[in-house]
C-alpha cells in the first residue's frame, strides 16, 4: 500500500469520528517538530531569540519526538541538495540531553549573508505537504500518526493569501511562480492551507517572529468504488488496525470493572442483610425459638439459644457470608455432622441453608435444627 502514498494528494473531508480516531491514534505517540529557520541577515538570530529556541527545545521536546531543520530562504535547504524530511536527516528525540545538544548545533544561528529575498510562500508550500507525507505514510505502514508542530523564525508574514504582491512581502523573488495566484503552486500551497488544521502563536522577537503552528493529526482520505457496491477506503480500515486493540483492553477493563462493581454492591447488601435463625428443637416445631444475627454478631449456645444441659456448649458467629461455628473449652460437647467440634468449622451459607447440631448428653442426645434465611 505504500505505492499508493508514494505522493500525498489533498484527500476528502473527514467525518468527526474519524478525526476523533485519528487523535487517539497519535496518544502518547511523540510529535514531529520543524524547526524552520530564514537564513536571511534581516533574521539573524540575537541573543532574545536563542534563548527562546533554547527554551522550545529544552522545555517541549519530549522521547519519541522527531525533529527536522529546514533552513530557507529563496529557496528551501539551499545549502544542501538533500531533503531534510528524509529518514536520515531526522533526529530521533531518545536521550534528551544528547538529542537537545544536536538538535542545537545543526540550527543555523548565524544568517547566512549569500542569502536574500526570502520567498515565504515557497516554505510554506515545502514544509506543510512534506509533514502530509509523512504522516499519510505511516498510515499506509500502519503506523501511528503523530501530532506536528512547525517552529517559524522569519520576518516575513505566514499565511498570506495567494498571489503575494511586494506591497505584503517585498522580499518574494521576482520570478516566483507565488506572486501569480493562478499558478498552481500558488493554487496548490493554498488547497494545503485550507485542508489542514492549523493553529498557530506568535511571539514578536526585534523585527522577526517566533511562530508556533501546530497541526492535528491528520490523514487523506481517499474513498474508491469496488465491485460488488462496495468501496475501499484508507482511513477507516487504518483506524480499526490501530485502535480494536486498545478498545478491546479498555471494554475487557470496563466490563471487569463493572463486573467488580456489581459484585462489590451485591456483597455490601448481603452484609447488611440480618439473618433469621429459626431454632427447632428435636424437630419439634411447636418449640421453635427466632433470633436475629447480623455480621460479626455471635450468638451462644446455651443462653441466646436455649438448650438443655444448663450451660453454653459453644457458639455461632456470623463472619459476612459465612458462620464460624466454635466450641466452648471445658464444657459439654458440641458435635457438626456426628463429630465433635474441637476447633472452629466454617460453614457458607447459601439462602435458606438448614443445619443440624448434636447435643450429647448423659441423660438424653438432643439435637438442634437451624434454619437460616437471608
Amino acid at each position: 500500500m505504500i505505492d499508493n502514498c508514494s505522493q500525498v494528494t489533498i484527500g476528502e473531508t473527514l467525518t468527526d469520528w474519524q478525526i476523533r480516531g485519528l487523535e487517539l491514534v497519535s496518544w502518547f505517540r511523540g510529535r514531529d517538530v520543524v524547526f524552520a529557520i530564514d537564513l536571511t541577515e534581516s533574521v539573524s538570530l540575537d541573543d532574545e531569540g536563542r534563548l527562546r529556541l533554547r527554551q522550545i527545545i529544552d522545555d517541549s521536546l519530549n522521547a519519541g519526538d522527531t525533529v527536522y531543520i529546514v533552513p530557507f530562504s529563496s529557496e528551501v535547504n539551499s545549502n544542501d541538495d538533500s531533503n531534510p524530511f528524509t529518514p536520515s536527516a531526522a533526529i530521533q528525540v531518545r536521550n534528551r540531553q544528547e538529542s537537545i545538544e544536536e538538535i542545537l548545533n545543526r540550527i543555523p544561528l548565524q544568517a547566512d549573508l549569500n542569502e536574500s529575498n526570502t520567498d515565504i510562500q515557497k516554505a510554506e508550500h515545502f514544509i506543510y505537504p512534506s509533514l502530509a507525507q509523512i504522516n499519510q505514510n505511516r498510515l499506509c505502514e500502519k503506523e501511528a500518526i503523530k501530532h506536528q508542530s512547525v517552529v517559524w523564525l522569519t520576518d516575513a508574514p505566514l499565511k498570506t493569501s495567494p498571489g503575494i504582491t511586494s506591497d505584503v512581502w517585498v522580499e518574494t523573488p521576482f520570478n516566483s511562480p507565488y506572486r501569480d495566484a493562478t499558478t498552481p503552486e500558488s493554487i496548490n500551497r493554498q488547497s494545503w492551507l485550507d485542508n489542514l488544521p492549523l493553529s498557530s502563536n506568535s511571539r514578536n522577537i526585534g523585527n522577526y517572529q517566533l511562530t508556533v503552528v501546530d497541526i492535528q493529526p491528520v490523514a487523506q482520505e481517499f474513498c474508491t468504488p469496488a465491485p460488488g457496491g462496495k468501496q475501499t477506503c484508507l482511513v477507516n480500515p487504518y483506524l480499526f488496525n490501530q485502535l480494536w486493540l486498545p478498545f478491546s483492553i479498555l471494554l475487557l477493563f470496563l466490563v471487569g470493572f463493572m463486573g467488580a462493581g456489581l459484585y462489590g454492591v451485591k456483597t455490601y447488601l448481603d452484609l447488611k442483610k440480618v439473618w433469621r435463625l429459626e431454632i427447632t428443637l428435636d424437630n419439634d416445631e411447636y418449640n421453635s425459638q427466632v433470633i436475629y444475627l447480623k455480621n460479626n454478631q455471635t450468638r451462644s449456645i446455651g443462653e441466646d439459644i436455649q438448650c438443655a444441659g444448663g450451660e453454653v456448649r459453644g457458639y455461632l458467629k456470623r463472619k459476612g457470608t459465612k458462620l464460624i461455628i466454635q466450641s466452648q473449652p471445658h464444657s459439654l460437647p458440641l458435635e457438626y455432622r456426628h463429630k465433635e467440634i474441637t476447633e472452629k468449622i466454617v460453614v457458607p451459607i447459601k439462602q435458606n441453608r438448614s443445619i443440624s447440631l448434636n447435643l450429647p448428653d448423659e441423660r438424653q442426645d438432643l439435637s438442634i435444627n437451624i434454619k437460616i434465611s437471608n
